[in-house]
């Protein structure tokens, strides 16, 4: 049986519309993906296979074939994972789905658990832009997948319950998991270096370091009224001196003396932090993004 799932990939800043079609047919066993597939996609196919039996389905001894169109665009990442699995229970006929249209976002681990994955904003706008306005993404990634006005987001924390939110409910029963073994969820360093707690988030929901202040600068009158010159005109600066003589510092000022971003920059610059994977994003970056690369870096 032939199923369709509509899902995304990032490809480079961009969020590109995908169609997962998995086809589940009589034959050898085996499980083939085709579509400019990368290796972490080419590699799905041992996690959906996980995925599966540690989540209570069964993995079908069937020829499996994943294709992703369109053929001739190349997918990278672990986005589809969750896609991928939904299409082989549809293929294989474990579960029906309903019939209004909803596109899946998200990694999954061996265990069956959905984990978020890098630029979930822009290709939920892909999703939006293709007339979906329903999608499933990991629960880490909802306030991001939010962002996109019109899109009715739902988080799911393992596969079963993605199954349970889009198949039909006179197909619905309980998903059963087998037992497991986790050394993992009583350690208590492990839990102690995975605390989110010690990220410093702005007003902006911006999460970095604490930006110092121009008032708290002592001294270099002339190096401050050029730094607030430069950035009130939008001109260039450069800064020169010893060592220690607090070039550094000023530069360090920045961002907290430019303006807050409007909201077509914001979004500009929320979309390159998904890409880049710069942890769990709440809202838009307001905040204008600034770099601090060291004076050893090449041209």
């Amino acid at each position: 049986m032939l199923a369709i799932v509509p899902s995304a990939t990032l490809h480079g800043l961009a969020g590109r519309f995908i169609r997962v079609e998995v086809d589940v047919a009589p034959g050898l066993p085996g499980f083939t993906v085709v579509g400019l597939a990368d290796a972490a996609l080419q590699e799905a196919r041992e996690r959906v296979r996980g995925a599966l039996r540690n989540d209570g389905f069964a993995h079908p001894p069937r020829r499996i074939t994943v294709n992703l169109a369109p053929a001739d665009l190349r997918k990278t990442g672990a986005s589809l994972d969750l896609a991928i699995a939904v299409g082989v229970l549809l293929g294989s006929e474990q579960i029906r789905a309903r019939p209004d249209g909803v596109a899946l976002i998200g990694e999954l681990s061996l265990g069956g658990e959905v984990r978020s994955v890098p630029g979930v904003l822009p290709m939920v706008a892909a999703l939006s832009r293709r007339g979906i306005r329903r999608v499933l993404v990991a629960i880490d990634a909802v306030d991001e997948a939010r962002l996109v006005d019109g899109m009715d987001v739902a988080g799911v924390e393992r596969l079963r319950d993605a199954v349970a939110l889009i198949q039909l409910r006179r197909r619905r029963q309980a998903v059963v998991a087998p037992a497991r073994v986790e050394l993992v969820a009583g350690d208590p360093s492990a839990a102690a270096e995975d605390d989110p707690g010690e990220a410093t988030v702005g007003a902006s929901g911006d999460v970095g370091a604490p930006v110092p202040d121009l008032a708290e600068v002592r001294g270099q009158a002339d190096a401050r009224r050029g730094l607030e010159v430069a950035l009130a005109g939008g001109h260039g600066m450069l800064l020169i001196g010893p060592p220690g003589s607090g070039k550094t510092l000023l530069a360090r000022t920045i961002p907290g003396l430019l303006p807050q971003l409007d909201d077509r920059a914001a979004l500009a610059a929320t979309v390159i932090a998904s890409a880049a994977g710069e942890g769990p994003i709440r809202d838009l970056r307001r905040r204008p993004p600034f770099r601090a690369p060291h004076h050893s870096s090449s041209k």
